[in-house]
């Protein structure tokens, strides 16, 4: 029984895949706005009522590779050695994410990522769910914090401070893969800003922002 059960798991998976990568190439190919959940389905040969099954909106069909991601910062932090504190995890994994040009990052210049993130960047709906993704980022992190008997609060908001650090980075990272550098030449800036991110929020802001002047 174990084993039928793991064979039907292994086709739904193909099939989630399948269907997200015929989706990604009608979407890279026509616009997002262009193609609708009817098209999709069509060209992978599969009813409407079955897609949604699988995706609850058009835009998952796109932003749902980034729900691997979602429990990344959680783990990192639940992970972490003795004696690191959750923001120097978090701080190191990034580094070492920039270094291998991880797309989640920003910071990668291969042709698909880039068409990738030039269309959810490039398309409102997206840029809207994408906020989905990230809240549940939050949600995972503060959920391992306060196992920590960090206060429910102070958890929630330190959550939102580390994934919101780690997402404009990668917005800025990307900015300048769009512009033309190479993830060789923008890895230098990307590793300069990521250490400047975090240094603020291991620092305080009130010491890393200025008073305002008379």
């Amino acid at each position: 029984m174990e084993n039928v059960t793991g064979l039907r798991e292994n086709k739904k998976l193909r099939t989630r895949r399948q269907l997200a990568a015929t989706a990604l190439e009608l979407f890279l190919e026509r616009g997002f706005d262009a193609v609708s959940v009817a098209d999709v389905a069509a060209a992978a040969e599969v009813s409407k009522p079955t897609l949604f099954r699988y995706f609850p909106s058009k835009e998952d069909l796109v932003l749902d590779r980034f729900a691997d991601h979602q429990d990344e910062v959680a783990r990192v932090v639940r992970e972490r050695t003795a004696g690191q504190t959750p923001l120097r995890a978090v701080h190191a994994h990034f580094l070492a994410a920039l270094a291998e040009r991880d797309p989640i990052t920003g910071l990668c210049d291969h042709p698909n990522v880039v068409a990738f993130v030039r269309l959810v960047y490039s398309t409102a709906s997206l840029e809207t769910r994408l906020a989905h993704y990230t809240a549940r980022e939050v949600e995972l992190l503060a959920e391992v914090l306060e196992e920590e008997s960090v206060q429910p609060l102070a958890a929630r908001l330190a959550a939102m401070h580390l994934v919101a650090v780690r997402h404009e980075l990668g917005r800025e990272n990307w900015r300048r893969i769009d512009e033309g550098l190479s993830a060789d030449e923008a890895h230098p800036a990307a590793v300069a800003d990521a250490d400047r991110a975090f240094g603020m929020l291991a620092d305080g802001l009130d010491n890393a922002l200025p008073a305002r002047t008379a």
